[in-house]
């Protein structure tokens, strides 16, 4: 009887280990003597000094970096605008590109104004159509000029004005270029001048330009405008085209050109009805 006894009394003082959680800690609800175990939090302690300290260097290292490029590029003698490089003239000279440019010469390369060259040169060379104004590393400023090219002169006391296809007069020269037809106005009695003005008749007459191909215009000596429908062609060789109006001038500058080798010994031509072209005269 006593060895029961003594057991059960036994067991009273065993407490059963509670269930254990998934950290590893033991439920105190069930009176568990076990303490629990706590796990560090990442990034706690020591860990996060030497990641902070990091972060910290890497500011302070892009900070100078970025202080350093800032120097060198405004405040150091390394990258300064010493030359001025210019390509593509053809009438205009270097020299005269580089003084309307004013390149400032010695300035920090980086601000040097590339807009302000654009614009003067634009605005004091006529002859230039478009310009590219580019820094060249570390100490070069490149000005690409585009001139313009004259399809028609108009001739003026003992001078030509040069008028590019656009119809820009942009210059004025003593010697007319070779291969390029003047333009000679006869609409003062013309109805034309009244209805569309000078203004529009030069257009005309440079859309019949640009139209002929360099096997044609480098024969034509002169586009005489009567008015808007009267537009004649004087060639070498005492040749004459009557062109009629500036429409369809693609179409008439081939039927010109088949003209002039079908009927070579011809002196008269008439394209101003392109479908029905005519030549005529020895």
């Amino acid at each position: 009887m006593a060895g029961p006894t003594t057991a059960r009394r036994g067991e009273q003082h065993r407490a059963p280990a509670g269930p254990r959680d998934s950290s590893g800690e033991a439920d105190e609800r069930h009176g568990s003597r076990f303490r629990r175990l706590r796990l560090p939090r990442p990034g706690a302690g020591r860990s996060g000094r030497p990641r902070r300290r990091t972060l910290i260097a890497g500011t302070v290292l892009i900070a100078l970096l970025g202080g350093f490029g800032t120097w060198a590029l405004y405040g150091s003698d390394w990258l300064r605008a010493e030359h001025v490089q210019v390509h593509g003239t053809d009438v205009l000279t270097e020299r005269e590109v580089r003084a309307a440019a004013e390149v400032p010469l010695g300035a920090p390369l980086a601000s040097v104004d590339t807009d302000g060259i654009h614009a003067r040169l634009a605005d004091r060379l006529g002859r230039i159509k478009s310009v590219d104004v580019a820094r060249s590393w570390p100490d070069t400023v490149s000005l690409t000029v585009t001139e313009r090219q004259p399809v028609l002169l108009v001739q003026k006391g003992g001078k030509f004005i040069e008028v590019d296809d656009r119809g820009v007069r942009f210059a004025t020269v003593g010697t007319a270029p070779r291969e390029v037809p003047r333009l000679e106005m006869d609409a003062a009695d013309s109805p034309s001048l009244r209805r569309f003005g000078i203004p529009a008749l030069n257009r005309a007459a440079v859309k019949v330009a640009t139209a002929l191909p360099d096997t044609v215009s480098k024969d034509v000596r002169v586009i005489r405008v009567r008015s808007y429908d009267s537009i004649t062609l004087e060639l070498t060789g005492g040749r004459r085209v009557e062109w009629g109006s500036e429409e369809h001038g693609t179409e008439k500058a081939k039927v010109l050109g088949a003209l002039l080798k079908a009927a070579r010994d011809a002196r008269h031509f008439d394209v101003s009805v392109p479908s029905a072209p005519a030549a005529s005269g020895s």
